[in-house]
C-alpha cells in the first residue's frame, strides 16, 4: 500500500509540474507579444482572412551583436547648457526680488506677510464738536463694550465744566459719561445752577459726583433690568460746594425750602429722569438724573422737598382746646349700653362678697392634716409609665 501510495504521489507532482511549465510558457509568450513593436506597414498588409498567420513571424532569433558597447559612466554624460547670458541684459543684485513678486507682493516685499490696512479713524460726532473746551474739559475715551450690553459710545470723561465768566466747577471724581449726558449736565450747571448761585452771593465750585457709569442693574439689584449708570447715561449729584466754603446738599431738610424747589424744577425741564427722596428709599441721600428715552417722550420727576424737623420733639399731647364738646355726649350710645352692663356686673360681685366671708365664718375651724410629699423620682417614674 505504501508503495502504490508512493507512485500516486509521483504521478500527481509530475503532472502539477506540467501544468505549470505550460501556463509559465503561455504567460512568456503573452509577454513577448504585448511588448512587441508593431510597425504600420506591417499591419496595414496584414490579411484579415487569416489574422494568425504572421503571429509568430518575428519570433526568429536575432543575430547578437560581437561586441559590447560599455555603459558609458555618469561623469562623462552628455547634460545640456544653458544659454549665455547676453550682454546686453541688466545686472541683477543677489537679494533683490524680481518684478513679478514685487508686484505680487502688496507692499513690495515678498519675505514679508501683508500687514493689514489700517482702519479710518471715525469722525467726532455733532456733540463732540459742540462740546469744546470753552463749556466743558471732558477728554474722548474709548468705547466701552461690556457684558449684558454696559457700555456705549462718544464716551467722555467729564472732569471740569467751565462756566462763561471762565470759572472752572471740578467734578469730583470725574464722571464717564456719553457725550449727550455730558453737555445736558454742563448746561445745567452753567445756565441754572451757576445763576441760583449768584443770587445766594456765591459762586458753584465743585460738584459731588456720587456715581456716573457703572455697570450694574437698577439700584444694584442682582438680575434687575440694566440701570442707565450701565449705559453711562446717568449720573447721581449729592451736593454742590460753593468757593465761599459752604456745601449745600439736595437733600438736606435745613437747607431753604425755595433753593431744593429751584434746583427741582431746573432738574426735571432738562433731564428726563429725576429721582430724590420720595421716590423710593434708594434715592434718600442723592439725586438721580438721566436721559432715558421713553415713548411719547415720557419723562420721570419724584423728588418730594421735605418740610425741615421741629428741633424738639413734641413729648406730651396737644391739651384739649376749649371749643371741643364734652366727652360724655361725643360717647357713641353702644358704649353707654357698656357702661350700664359692667357696672350691673360689678354691683352684683359686691353682692356676693359679704355672703361668702358669712358662711366661712360660721364654719369650725379645723386643722388640715399635713400631706405627705412624694419625691421627685416617682412622680417622674409614674408619668414615664403613663
Amino acid at each position: 500500500m505504501n508503495f502504490t501510495a508512493q507512485n500516486a504521489s509521483r504521478k500527481w507532482a509530475y503532472g502539477a509540474f506540467r501544468r505549470i511549465g505550460a501556463a509559465m510558457v503561455t504567460v512568456a509568450a503573452v509577454a513577448i507579444l504585448i511588448g512587441m513593436p508593431v510597425e504600420p506597414a506591417w499591419a496595414a498588409k496584414r490579411s484579415r482572412a487569416a489574422p494568425w498567420d504572421d503571429l509568430f513571424r518575428d519570433l526568429s532569433p536575432r543575430p547578437r551583436p560581437t561586441t559590447r558597447r560599455a555603459a558609458e559612466p555618469l561623469s562623462k554624460a552628455v547634460v545640456p547648457l544653458p544659454k549665455p547670458r547676453p550682454s546686453e541684459a541688466p545686472s541683477a543684485e543677489r537679494g533683490k526680488p524680481d518684478k513679478e513678486q514685487q508686484a505680487s507682493s502688496p507692499n513690495g516685499k515678498p519675505d514679508q506677510q501683508a500687514t493689514p490696512a489700517p482702519q479710518p479713524t471715525p469722525q467726532p460726532s455733532a456733540c463732540r464738536l459742540a462740546l469744546t473746551e470753552a463749556i466743558a474739559i471732558a477728554p474722548s475715551i474709548p468705547d466701552i463694550k461690556g457684558a449684558g450690553g454696559c457700555g456705549g459710545e462718544d464716551l467722555v470723561r467729564l472732569e471740569a465744566i467751565v462756566l462763561p465768566n471762565k470759572r472752572q466747577v471740578s467734578v469730583k471724581p470725574a464722571a464717564i459719561l456719553r457725550c449727550t449726558m455730558a453737555s445736558a449736565l454742563a448746561g445745567w450747571i452753567r445756565n441754572d445752577i451757576a445763576p441760583l448761585a449768584e443770587r445766594l452771593g456765591s459762586a458753584v465750585s465743585d460738584l459731588d459726583n456720587f456715581d456716573s457709569y457703572e455697570c450694574r442693574g437698577r439700584n444694584r439689584i442682582a438680575g434687575a433690568k440694566l440701570s442707565e449708570h450701565g449705559r453711562a447715561n446717568a449720573v447721581d449729584v449729592r451736593a454742590f460746594k460753593f468757593a465761599d466754603g459752604s456745601l449745600i446738599s439736595l437733600t438736606d431738610r435745613t437747607v431753604p425750602r425755595g433753593l431744593r424747589e429751584s434746583v427741582l424744577h431746573s432738574a426735571c425741564t432738562r433731564f428726563s429722569t429725576v429721582l430724590g427722596p420720595g421716590s423710593d428709599w434708594y434715592h434718600e441721600d442723592h439725586i438721580h438724573l438721566d436721559l432715558m428715552e421713553r415713548r411719547n417722550n415720557y419723562r420721570i420727576c419724584q423728588w418730594d422737598v421735605w418740610d425741615p424737623l421741629p428741633q424738639k420733639a413734641p413729648l406730651l399731647p396737644a391739651e384739649r382746646p376749649d371749643e371741643a364738646p364734652p366727652r360724655e355726649v361725643a360717647a357713641k350710645p353702644d358704649d353707654s349700653k357698656s357702661d350700664a352692663k359692667s357696672n350691673a356686673k360689678s354691683d352684683a360681685k359686691r353682692d356676693a362678697k359679704p355672703d361668702a366671708e358669712n358662711s366661712d365664718a360660721e364654719k369650725p375651724e379645723e386643722a388640715e392634716p399635713p400631706r405627705e410629699e412624694k419625691p421627685a423620682k416617682k412622680k417622674r417614674r409614674q408619668n414615664r409609665r403613663s
